[in-house]
């Protein structure tokens, strides 16, 4: 990789691990929305939250379609932590990490802009990414749509081969793939898949797994 190389890195369970606390907080939040906002009991809500995650990458995207639901009321009510500073796991050395590689660096999120700039300033590396893209970004047209990464592209005027794009989905990589970038898979298990260039435990084994990437 080089100096002209742009690091689109996705936040929750790529930059962090949100599967302890963040993300159980995030599904009763959307399920207890649901039960409110469409007057449904709490296995029902939650039945529709999950299905709604499966068929279309996001909970969002399902009650935009098919309720009108309007999107920044969602995102707000649904990502509310009162205690974020203790839900937030943060690895020290991941600063370290992320300045050692050559190019710039940007965060491309399903997330509200409000929850990933607070996510970023807690593990305290805000300060490294030249941008946060985050679903209002998108036009509420979450990853996997290829909507947000031609956006983040014209954004900052790069090519698809100049980008590396690190998720723990396998869903946005194959959109990343399909657009030409270079992907990087952080996930724990032993499968790869077709679109994956690099696979990597953790968000720490990334300046090892360069030499797999061209560097």
């Amino acid at each position: 990789m080089s100096l002209r190389t742009l690091w689109i890195f996705d936040l929750d369970n790529t930059l962090h691990n949100a599967t302890p606390h963040i993300f159980p907080h995030i599904n009763r939040s959307m399920t207890a929305y649901l039960q409110q906002h469409l007057q449904l009991d709490e296995t029902a809500a939650n039945d529709l939250r999950a299905y709604y995650w499966q068929r279309y990458g996001a909970t969002l995207s399902g009650l935009m379609r098919h309720h009108g639901t309007a999107p920044d009321h969602f995102l707000w009510h649904t990502h509310q932590f009162p205690e974020l500073d203790r839900m937030v796991l943060r690895e020290p050395r991941l600063r370290h990490v992320l300045q050692a590689l050559q190019g710039r660096k940007v965060v491309f999120s399903n997330a509200p802009q409000h929850y990933a700039h607070a996510v970023l300033k807690l593990l305290r590396i805000d300060d490294l990414f030249d941008d946060v893209m985050a679903v209002e970004h998108t036009r509420f047209r979450p990853k996997p749509d290829s909507f947000g990464f031609l956006r983040l592209m014209r954004r900052h005027r790069v090519k698809a081969a100049q980008c590396v794009m690190v998720e723990d989905s396998l869903e946005n990589l194959v959109a990343a793939k399909k657009l030409g970038m270079h992907t990087v898979w952080v996930n724990r298990g032993t499968k790869s898949a077709p679109c994956v260039d690099v696979k990597i435990r953790d968000v720490m084994q990334l300046p090892k797994a360069l030499h797999q990437l061209g560097a």
